[in-house]
This record gives C-alpha cells, structure tokens and sequence, in this order.
C-alpha cells in the first residue's frame, strides 16, 4: 500500500498528497495515468515489489473531481 501511495504522482482518495494540491487546497486527479487497478507482487525480502496493472473502463459513468468542501 505504501509503495502505491508513493508511486501516485496525483492526490486521489487515500492517496492525498499535499504536494498535489491548489491553493485552494482541493484535490488534483490525473485521471489519465491512473485510470486502473494496481497490485504490488512480493519478489523476496530486500527487493522491490513488482508493480501489476490493469486498466479500468468506464461506460456508465463519468469521471470527476470531487469537491470537498
């Protein structure tokens, strides 16, 4: 989970970053380089995970950014 969280450039969900914020302190998606599930495979203590993807479609529903205030 966190090497996922690190490997997010964007501020999504539970992966919010405060380095990918507004000034007006919203959220910024990339919805483009992150429109998929991803699962991390262990590869042996002391090495780095290896990252899977697969890429999400979306037919029923528009993506949009939420406002939380």
């Amino acid at each position: 989970m966190c090497h996922d969280a690190l490997d997010r450039d964007e501020s999504c969900g539970g992966h919010f970053r405060e380095e990918h914020q507004p000034e007006d302190g919203e959220a910024v998606r990339h919805d483009d380089k992150f429109s998929h599930t991803a699962v991390w495979e262990f590869t042996g203590s002391g090495t780095k995970p290896k990252r899977h993807t697969e890429e999400l479609s979306f037919n029923d529903v528009k993506l949009a950014v939420r406002s939380y205030k």
